[in-house]
């Protein structure tokens, strides 16, 4: 048999694995997640611009994800489980951060349940002390996107004498921004259009010679108070009764508590 056979072959034999491996993916449960950016930070041609994902139920099988050695020791483990879940076609690494989080939140909670053991401030007792509390996730309440972008997922800025288009950049891109540079790295990977020009040369002149740090500064605060993200608080029983509203982080042990 030439080998060109034996390759059409083993092609078809993995086209043929491949359908039966989305056929079975498609008899999981799955569960429509909104995205808290709505979609706007992506492109129109992306599946993410409508603003939510489908995303199946974690069966056993994924549990080897999430002790997959290499995985681990490479902090991609989540990632790898999300575009496991994920039944759209879309690229992680375009993700921002409260995005990829709601994911994350809905895989805990539709694979193990929503609840999970936090440790806050109690305020209804003097002094105040650390307790120990249990959250419901399926509770937490979103900051959603709230201003608009063009089709190319993109923003506008408007100051005096400043016209800048800008997106938000993704969690994968701000692991690429330098301790040294933390400022203008960010400023690079943010802003795609300056006074007319989309030219990189023309941006990083514009950071460089001509942007203020009280621009940059008021620049930077604007991205931060439109970002959309969930929000890690929650009201809780107090000790002395009454309650309490405290922020919470979700660790490492998300999904094996």
């Amino acid at each position: 048999m030439p080998v060109t056979d034996r390759v059409t072959d083993k092609n078809l034999i993995e086209l043929a694995k491949q359908q039966y491996e989305n056929k079975q993916r498609s008899t999981v449960p799955s569960v429509i997640v909104p995205l808290p950016s709505n979609g706007q930070v992506y492109q129109e041609s992306s599946p993410l611009r409508k603003g939510v994902v489908e995303m199946r139920y974690m069966t056993a099988y994924d549990e080897d994800i999430l002790t997959n050695s290499t995985y681990i020791k490479q902090g991609i483990v989540l990632d790898k489980l999300v575009q496991s879940l994920v039944l759209d076609s879309i690229d992680i690494d375009t993700l921002i951060i409260a995005d990829k989080e709601a994911m994350i939140i809905a895989a805990k909670v539709h694979g193990y349940g929503p609840e999970y053991p936090v440790t806050v401030l109690d305020s209804t007792v003097t002094p105040a002390k650390m307790v120990q509390r249990t959250m419901n996730l399926a509770n937490l309440q979103i900051k959603p996107m709230t201003i608009q972008s063009n089709a190319a997922g993109e923003f506008t800025y408007t100051a005096e004498g400043i016209a800048i288009k800008f997106k938000y950049i993704s969690r994968h891109e701000i692991e690429t921004i330098s301790d040294d540079h933390a400022v203008s790295d960010f400023l690079k990977l943010s802003i795609k259009e300056v006074n007319g020009s989309r030219e990189l040369h023309d941006i990083e002149h514009f950071i460089r010679y001509q942007m203020t740090p009280t621009e940059s500064k008021t620049f930077r605060k604007y991205i931060a108070d439109n970002m959309p993200s969930i929000k890690l608080e929650a009201e809780f029983p107090g000790e002395a009764g009454g309650t309490f509203t405290a922020g919470f982080q979700i660790g490492g042990d998300l999904f094996w508590v």
